[in-house]
């Protein structure tokens, strides 16, 4: 992974991208040791995080990540999910984070010289492109080690360095007992993480194919 020490970087994580990543490689972010990686690595402008919200819930098992990120030099980009009911009558949740996303980078590009994008989505491959035009590099961060990966071919192909999250492992992994950056939400964190996903909140590892586990009953689908 190849950074400049004069660059301004910024970071545009997919929460809920990132989320299933993670998890598909079966280890948990440290989120403190990511923040601190990062900021080795260049002049760090901003670290935004994006997730989508259930807003009449009681209680969501993501909101403690939430704040601890709000209060630990990440910037929150949320919005509340929409609920409908399909002609089954089975209930659906959509949320989707990437419109915002784009326009950020888009409006934060002038400021920037790389661009680091946390998500495999093939959706942001003309994101990549638009801001690739603008002079700015683009690394992605996903993985190619989960079967089928999780990152769609044509964004590898357009980023300018891809940066396979399985080796992030050591440096970003949260490890076992540490509390540094420790919040984390539990397996139904998904219901309310807006994203690219199935039924429990792994996201679409290409346009069409979605990871479909079963371990949740309701849908969260794209806007």
């Amino acid at each position: 992974m190849h950074f400049y020490p004069s660059e301004r970087v910024a970071l545009f994580i997919d929460g809920a991208n990132l989320y299933a990543t993670s998890k598909a490689l079966g280890f948990d972010i440290d989120y403190k040791r990511l923040l601190s990686h990062f900021r080795s690595k260049g002049k760090l402008i901003r670290a935004l995080y994006y997730t989508a919200l259930i807003e009449d819930q009681e209680y969501s098992s993501i909101r403690p990540l939430i704040d601890w990120l709000d209060y630990n030099g990440y910037s929150m980009v949320t919005k509340p999910t929409k609920e409908f009911t399909d002609a089954s009558g089975r209930r659906k949740i959509k949320g989707n984070m990437d419109i915002e996303l784009a326009v950020d980078a888009m409006l934060l590009a002038e400021q920037l010289d790389h661009i680091v994008l946390f998500s495999g989505d093939g959706d942001f491959r003309s994101l990549v492109a638009a801001l690739q035009q603008k002079g700015k590099r683009v690394s992605v961060v996903s993985t190619l080690q989960t079967q089928p990966p999780m990152i769609a071919d044509e964004l590898r192909r357009q980023a300018d360095q891809f940066v396979d999250m399985a080796d992030l492992e050591d440096i970003v992994g949260r490890d076992q007992g540490s509390r540094n950056g420790r919040v984390e939400p539990h397996d139904d964190y998904n219901e309310g993480h807006g994203g690219d996903y199935g039924a429990s909140g792994a996201p679409s590892r290409t346009r069409n194919q979605k990871i479909e586990p079963a371990s949740f009953e309701e849908d969260v689908e794209d806007l």
